[in-house]
């Protein structure tokens, strides 16, 4: 049986963080959207556009399209945390042992501030009711033999009450609850396939048939779905030669200059960690200002914290403690936790497990020297700002410029547009058709962001103009741009056009935007390809083949 621990859920903690920054979507029906996959996708609704159909899981168009004029925002981590603060200032006048698992949620051992208050239902009531006189009344609190089961039922707990499973119960209680809870997609399509839909079916099975099937993933899935909460292996008390200290002479203040530090004291404690062949999977980080005061905030990820997911945490609790934040009443204002500069910053492995190993990568690689490139280019990508840093993800589109997206280190690497064209339902991948108008291959060597501006003569010296349909004027003769050798020279080939930029809908658009690849000889004979692209009588150089 695990510990008696209960936990606070704050259902669509994003939508309720975005509406206190921003007061005017208090009464507009809202969306949280991240992008995904497949694009945009709702992540958190409010209550007024779930009644009009709006749930988690929706593409961005189709929720406008059951709620029109519900406001789309995009989620913002940073934003959730540093509103979640208030929330656990509220909870540490209870009890200090708390954890946060995420903006929206945290958890606490209910053994010592249960005695005090009258039991675990008195305490889940006073602890609501203190988070509800903050505005959060649809605050959620459940009472179990573990944290896992604590989060089941703050999730069956009405807005605004608690659920409190008995002890020694919790096994019955996880019983009738889908595998789907488990947050393993991949798991729990393979147990549903099997025929295990619930937590009892799961829990029914031999622990050694599991461990042998589905290896220590389902190993611990079984023991959730029992009850018992936690790895196979204890956790160990941290070495306290763990511990990472960074002491800020002058003072910090800005949670920029905090945050490089902290992924500096991140990267040294796991690499410790991983020396010794531990694993952490709670920290608490702790901060001292230059007027004396101490903070604290014990973070949790489930598995193991990598260094990003570990200074990202920082980060949030930085925003936090040095971000000021009003609530609008100037009776009562939201004190400032730090009054100064940050002197001090500490990170303290707070329960470490066994790693559970490494594996090496398919071509003789290690996973290590990834890890270590990710911590290089992080140590980079601090000192130069976050877009710096960029990796090029390929993605859909007509032209060589729109077919790869950059996307800063450290963010989801998603394609803005489908690689391949919009296909029928249930269609073969292979037999999607490509863009229609897209450029055909080969790819080029180099592309100009932006085009360098360039002239397309015909025989006659005339620029070549395309129509409204994409009709060209007359066929290129000539090309001049600054960017190829000897400024140009004459065309000896070309193919096209192809593509266009704007669409039939686009009434702004006077004429079609279209592109030729063309051999150019340059006067010092020698001859490059390139592409170029004309539109309303001017023309670029957009991309030249090797």
């Amino acid at each position: 049986m695990g510990e008696r621990t209960a936990c606070l859920w704050c259902p669509d903690w994003p939508v309720v963080a975005l509406r206190s920054r921003d007061p005017e979507l208090s009464g507009t029906p809202m969306a949280v959207v991240e992008r995904g996959e497949r694009g945009l996708v709702v992540t958190a609704v409010s209550a007024d556009a779930r009644a009009e159909g709006v749930v988690v899981g929706l593409r961005k168009r189709e929720a406008e399209a059951r709620c029109p004029g519900i406001a789309i925002v995009e989620a913002d981590q940073q934003v959730e945390a540093r509103a979640f603060e208030q929330v656990a200032q509220v909870v540490e006048v209870f009890t200090p042992r708390f954890v946060l698992e995420e903006p929206g949620r945290l958890s606490f051992p209910t053994r010592g501030p249960s005695r005090y208050f009258g039991g675990d239902a008195a305490l889940a009531g006073r602890v609501l009711s203190a988070v509800q006189d903050t505005g959060v009344a649809d605050a959620r609190a459940g009472v179990a033999d573990g944290g896992f089961a604590a989060a089941l039922a703050a999730r069956a707990a009405e807005p605004g009450t608690a659920r409190v499973v008995p002890p020694g119960e919790s096994s019955d209680f996880l019983a009738p609850w889908p595998v789907a809870v488990l947050d393993d997609a991949e798991l729990a399509d393979l147990l549903v396939r099997l025929g295990l839909r619930t937590l009892g079916a799961l829990a029914a099975l031999p622990e050694r048939a599991v461990l042998g099937r589905f290896g220590p993933t389902g190993a611990r899935a079984h023991r959730l779905a029992r009850g018992i909460d936690g790895h196979a292996a204890p956790p160990a008390p941290p070495p306290p030669e763990l511990v990472e200290t960074a002491e800020l002479d002058p003072p910090v203040a800005l949670v920029e200059a905090a945050a490089f530090v902290a992924k500096g004291l991140a990267e040294r404690l796991l690499e410790r960690l991983d020396a010794l062949g531990l694993a952490c999977s709670r920290v608490m980080i702790e901060a001292e200002t230059e007027h004396g005061e101490r903070h604290a905030r014990c973070w949790r990820h489930e598995g193991a914290l990598t260094p990003a997911a570990l200074a990202a945490r920082v980060r949030w609790q930085l925003e936090a403690w040095l971000t000021r934040d009003t609530n609008g009443d100037d009776d009562d204002p939201i004190e400032e936790l730090a009054t100064g500069g940050l002197t001090l910053l500490r990170l303290v492995p707070d329960e470490v497990l066994p790693a559970s190993g490494r594996q090496l990568g398919f071509w003789g690689g290690d996973a290590a020297a990834a890890d270590r490139a990710a911590r290089t280019l992080a140590r980079v990508q601090g000192m130069l700002g976050h877009p710096a840093v960029v990796t090029a993800v390929p993605q859909g589109g007509r032209t060589p410029g729109e077919r790869v997206r950059w996307v800063p280190w450290g963010d989801p690497r998603e394609p803005a547009r489908p690689i391949d064209a919009v296909a029928a339902p249930g269609a073969n991948a292979l037999e999607v058709p490509p863009w229609p108008g897209a450029i055909p291959a080969p790819s080029p060597a180099r592309v100009f962001d932006p085009p360098r501006a360039a002239e397309l003569l015909d025989a006659g010296g005339a620029p070549v103009t395309v129509s409204g349909r994409g009709d060209p004027s007359t066929p290129p003769a000539r090309v001049r741009c600054a960017a190829l050798p000897g400024a140009g020279g004459e065309v000896t080939a070309w193919a096209g056009p192809w593509a266009h930029d704007a669409r039939w809908w686009d009434r702004r658009a006077r004429s079609r935007r279209v592109y030729w690849q063309v051999l150019v000889a340059a006067p010092d004979g020698e001859r490059v390809a390139c592409l170029v692209a004309v539109s309303a009588g001017r023309a670029a150089l957009e991309a030249i083949y090797d």
